[in-house]
Order: structure tokens, then sequence, then C-alpha cells
């Protein structure tokens, strides 16, 4: 049975009879990174060989700031702070401690021993990493949460030094929100400077920009492609792109919630991208009429329109292939909004996803700003191999061993007849002379 097209561009239809085109659409979404290399390469190029200079000057280019210097100094961030609300304050704070909790508890052993064999104990030693650079975006918005999302973990992990970069307004100021944001986290230094420009001054360094160890942080289709080139001199997180949510469904969620979910989505920015799959034609149409509907009252309405034209609503014949859609989708976020009865059955079969929302009262909200999970998540499908920012982001191990005569002697023979097998006879050696008389 055809099902009829509704509601703001969006797909409306069974599944199964997606065109390929249609499907690739879906899947391949926020890929295209080519097509910002040129200029995006010509940005890195030229701040290695100019460091400030450069950066100042697209500064005035691109945020229309004429800067004198680069580095937040401590009496702009009090005086932006000195400007908010107790009460914002307090919800800033309130969002850091869970944040900082929930991180916390993800923190492994400092250092663990195993004994193999008597005579041969191994173990790892975990350590942070010496500086990391988080890039927060900015402009004519203000995202302190993604300020808590990158820098907390970053202390959380005993990350000595953290530093924030975040496009200046054209005043020459950062949003006081940030600022304020940065002092909650406990953020050492502050740059005013957004874009590929920015990845490339905490790559490469700068006089004012010190180096880092690691980028991390959401950006748009020019920072995901400076993150990926810049690799060579620092590590990054993930690939992350414009936003994304998939949802699946059944006859018990509620449809102005859901409808509500999507455009929540579809307000962060033109290429967002909102799915809803579900076994229920009749949520299907309740839900469509409700995008509809609420899209009309929106503040962004035009921002909302445009992400739905990358949006679906999608019909299954059943729950089992909502799954496999979503697996092979690998949303940024998925929301399960199901009888509770068969909420962990889905999760249980989920594979590929940044972070997990289940039940009707938990929606992506909740964990963009408050619950405590981290909301910097790969997204274009990049969930099959990377995880969410987390604290194992801002750590590093290395292994110990601790071998007596007597526990080298257990492994000599294995590891002489493997060394001249591979024709690395001094490393045999190495193992013989241990042994001679």
């Amino acid at each position: 049975m055809k099902v009829q097209a509704i509601v703001l561009s969006m797909i409306f239809k069974r599944l199964s009879e997606l065109s390929d085109s249609e499907l690739n659409k879906l899947l391949s979404r926020g890929r295209g990174l080519s097509d910002v290399s040129a200029t995006v390469d010509a940005i890195l190029e030229n701040v290695q060989k100019n460091g400030d200079t450069a950066i100042l000057e697209y500064a005035k280019q691109f945020d229309k700031a004429d800067l004198k210097s680069l580095q937040v100094t401590p009496a702009e961030i009090e005086e932006a702070v000195a400007s908010l609300s107790l009460d914002l304050l307090g919800h800033l704070r309130q969002a850091a401690e869970n944040i900082r909790r929930f991180h916390a508890a993800q923190l492994p052993k400092e250092i663990w021993y195993l004994e193999e064999t008597p005579g041969i104990v191994l173990g790892q030693k975990t350590i942070p990493l010496s500086r990391v650079g988080c890039y927060v975006p900015g402009g004519r918005a203000s995202y302190p949460s993604t300020v808590l999302m990158t820098a907390l973990p970053a202390k959380v992990a005993g990350v000595p030094e953290v530093i924030v970069c975040t496009p200046p307004l054209a005043d020459g100021t950062v949003h006081p929100l940030t600022l304020a944001a940065c002092k909650i986290a406990g953020v050492d230094k502050i740059f005013k400077t957004g874009g590929a420009q920015a990845i490339a001054g905490m790559a490469y360094g700068t006089k004012s920009i010190p180096r880092a160890d690691k980028i991390v942080g959401p950006g748009n289709i020019y920072v995901t492609y400076a993150k990926m080139k810049i690799r060579e001199h620092a590590e990054i997180d993930f690939p992350a792109g414009p936003s994304e949510v998939l949802i699946i469904a059944d006859d018990c969620a509620d449809p102005k919630m859901t409808a509500a979910d999507i455009l929540a989505q579809a307000e962060h920015d033109p290429n967002s991208v909102s799915v809803l799959v579900t076994p229920s034609e009749t949520l299907a149409k309740a839900v469509s009429a409700e995008v509809e509907k609420q899209t009309g009252n929106a503040k962004r309405k035009e921002i909302i329109e445009a992400s739905l034209k990358n949006s679906a609503i999608l019909i299954t014949e059943n729950t089992d292939e909502c799954i496999s859609f979503s697996n092979e989708f690998g949303p940024e976020h998925l929301q399960i909004m199901t009888a509770p009865e068969m909420e962990d059955t889905i999760l249980n079969r989920i594979q590929n996803a940044g972070s997990v929302f289940v039940g009707n009262y938990a929606p992506v909200p909740a964990g963009d700003y408050a619950s405590g999970t981290n909301h910097v998540l790969p997204t274009s499908g990049y969930v099959r191999m990377y995880s969410g920012l987390n604290t194992a982001h801002f750590l590093k191990s290395f292994t110990i061993q601790r071998i007596s005569k007597k526990g080298l002697e257990e492994i000599k023979d294995a590891v002489i007849d493997l060394a001249e097998t591979e024709g690395l006879f001094e490393h045999a050696e190495a193992i013989r002379k241990r042994f001679e008389e």
C-alpha cells in the first residue's frame, strides 16, 4: 500500500519503497569534505607559515573583528561572569557537576599489574595528555554546553593545560556565556579565533596559541576538514559534522513529543538530519502532521524547513526492520520511544550509535546540556568506528614488564625460535646471553 507523501519536503514513505538515490542521500549524509579542501588547505598553509598574523587577518575577513591580540584576558572573563544572572550561572554549574560526575566514573585504573606466570609481571599505566585544545563554535551564537562537554572531561582526566579556541564577535569580544563556562570548567587559556584557522593554530602552534597534543570539539565542514588534515601534527577526537537523530518509535510514542524531538534536531543547522522509523503507519501520519504544525510556530523556522529536506519518516514492516536500518544508518543520537517492555530488547541489538536515549522522557536536549553524558559525538555514520567524547580521549597508556630470570627462562625458547624464524638473530642472542655461564 502506497503512503501519501506529505509534510515540508521530508521523505515520507515505506522503507521498502525508498529509491536508491533516497537511501543513498540518508546514508551518505554529511560527507563532501572535498568541496572545501582548496579553501582549508590554503588557510592551514598560511597559519603554519605566518602564525598569529594570519589568524588576525582571518578574524577581520571572516568575523569582521579587528583584534589587537588573540588571548582573552582575565578581566574579560570576570566582566563576562558578572554580566550573567545568578540563575543562569547556577544552571551552568549544575550541568557541569553532572558532566564531571559521569566522566569521573569512566576513569580507568591509573596503574595495574597481572602476573602472567611466575617471574613475569605485566602491567599498564595510564596518564593524561599534556595539553588539549577544545574547539567551541561561536560567532553569532553561544555554545557554553560545548565548553563543558570538551574541557571538563579533559580536566577530569587530569590534563594539566586545556585551551579553548572560539570565534569572536564583530566587536572583538567573546560571548559572556562561553567565557563563564570556560571559568566553570577550569579552562587555562581562551583564544579569539574560529574556523579552520583555529584548528591550524592549535595544531601547529603560534606565538600566542600553544601547540596541542589533541584537538577536540564539533564544527562546520571547514573545521571538520581541517581536523582531518592536521593529524600529522595533533591527534583529534573524530569527524563531527551536522547533527542528526534517528528515532525508533511505536504506537506507545506521543506524536507531539516525537515531532518536537525532530524539530529540536532540525533547528541546529540546515544540514541536520532527523529520521523517524516506525512500524506504525498511524504514528507516522500523526507525527508528520505535528511536524508541519509545530514548524509553523518555530522561531528558527527557516533553518528547520531546510533541515527537513534532508530528513525522513519511514514506515517499516516490524521493529526488527527499524533496528536493522538504525544499525546501517549509524546515528549520532538514537532515541528509543517504544513500549517499555521493548526498550531493552531494542537496546541490546543496537551496534552503531553515538549516544542512546531510552524512553519518552529521554529527549536528546537532556544529553545536550545537563544529564551528564557527552554531546560531542561522531556523525555521518562514523559511529561505526569511533566512540563519543569521553575521558579515554584525553589519556594515553604504556605497558610495563617486570621479568625475573626464572620468568624469562619460561619463554626463552619461544622467543629465540620465533626471532630466528623471522631472521632477527641478534634478538635471539639478547636472550641467549642472559643464560650463558
